[in-house]
C-alpha cells in the first residue's frame, strides 16, 4: 500500500513538473515574439522623431496607422481584390499542380520528358514573364490570376512528385503481390503517402500566390476601384504617400500570415489522425 502511494505521488510530481515545463515553453513561445514586436515598434516610432526624418521618407507606425484609417475606403477594396485574385491563383496552382504531378508520376517517360520544362519555367523571373502574360491576356484580373498561378505552381508540382516517388518499397511490393493495377496503387497508396509532401507544397504555394497577385497588380493592375494592393502601392509611390504605401505592404503581409495559418490548419486536419508529424503537434 505504501509502495502504491509513493508511486502515485511520484507520478503526480512528474506530471506537475511536465505541466510547468509546458507552461514555461508556451510562455517563451508567445512572450518572446511579443517582446520583440514591442521593441521593434518602439524603435521604429522613436528613430524618425530623434533623427528628424520626414514622414515621406520613413513614416512612424502612428503615421501608418493614421493613413490606413484615413484611406480605409481605398485600402479595404484593394485588400479584397488581392485576396480574391491570390485565392483563385492558389486554387488553380493546387488543382493543376497536383493533377500534373499525378500524371508525371504515373509514367517515367512523361516525368523525364516534361519535368525539366517545369524547372525551366520556375527559373524565369516573374518580372520577365508578367509583361508577356499581359500582352497575351490583357491588363486586369485574368493576367494577375495567371501570374499568381505561375508563381505558386512549381512548389506544388515539386513536392507532390517527390511524395509520389517516395513510397515505401515494401508497401509497393505488397500491392503488386495483391495484383493491384497502376491506378489502384496510385490512389490507395502513393497519393495518401504523398499527403505530407503535398501539404508542404501548399504551404509554400499559398504565400507565393500572394506575392504573385501583388506583383501582377503592380504590372497589370487596373484602376477605377478594381486595383488591388499592388496597384495601390504603385499609386502611393507615385504620389509620395509613403505612410499609405507602408499600410498596403503591411496589409499584404498580414494577409499572407493569415492565409498560411489557414493552410497549416487544413494540413493539420488532414494529417492529424494518421501522420506522426501532425500527431506530434496535437500532443
Amino acid at each position: 500500500m505504501t509502495v502504491k502511494t509513493v508511486s502515485t505521488e511520484s507520478k503526480k510530481a512528474v506530471k506537475k513538473a511536465s505541466s510547468l515545463q509546458w507552461k514555461g515553453l508556451l510562455s517563451l513561445k508567445y512572450l518572446g515574439p511579443i517582446i520583440a514586436f514591442v521593441l521593434f515598434i518602439s524603435v521604429w516610432q522613436f528613430v524618425p522623431v530623434l533623427m528628424d526624418v520626414k514622414p515621406f521618407i520613413l513614416p512612424k507606425p502612428t503615421d501608418v496607422l493614421e493613413a490606413a484609417i484615413e484611406d480605409w475606403h481605398l485600402l479595404w477594396p484593394a485588400m479584397q481584390m488581392t485576396i480574391f485574385e491570390a485565392v483563385i491563383g492558389f486554387i488553380l496552382s493546387a488543382v493543376i499542380g497536383i493533377g500534373i504531378s499525378i500524371l508525371l508520376a504515373s509514367s517515367r517517360v512523361l516525368e523525364i520528358s516534361l519535368y525539366p520544362y517545369a524547372v525551366i519555367l520556375q527559373t524565369i523571373p516573374v518580372v520577365a514573364i508578367a509583361p508577356i502574360v499581359v500582352i497575351w491576356f490583357g491588363s486586369g484580373f485574368n493576367s494577375i490570376v495567371i501570374i499568381s498561378f505561375l508563381i505558386g505552381f512549381f512548389p506544388i508540382v515539386s513536392n507532390t512528385l517527390m511524395g509520389l516517388n517516395s513510397v515505401d518499397n515494401n508497401m509497393g511490393d505488397l500491392f503488386k503481390l495483391y495484383n493491384a493495377n497502376k491506378w489502384q496503387t496510385m490512389f490507395k497508396l502513393r497519393i495518401p503517402a504523398a499527403m505530407p509532401f503535398i501539404m508542404s507544397g501548399l504551404k509554400v504555394s499559398c504565400t507565393l500566390a500572394i506575392i504573385g497577385a501583388i506583383t501582377g497588380e503592380y504590372i497589370a493592375g487596373i484602376g477605377g476601384g478594381k486595383g488591388g494592393l499592388g496597384y495601390a502601392i504603385t499609386v502611393a509611390a507615385v504620389q509620395l504617400k509613403t505612410p499609405y504605401l507602408f499600410a498596403c505592404a503591411i496589409a499584404g503581409a498580414l494577409f499572407g500570415i493569415v492565409f498560411y495559418l489557414l493552410v497549416s490548419l487544413l494540413s493539420r486536419l488532414v494529417l492529424k489522425s494518421w501522420h506522426e508529424s501532425a500527431m506530434k503537434v496535437e500532443k
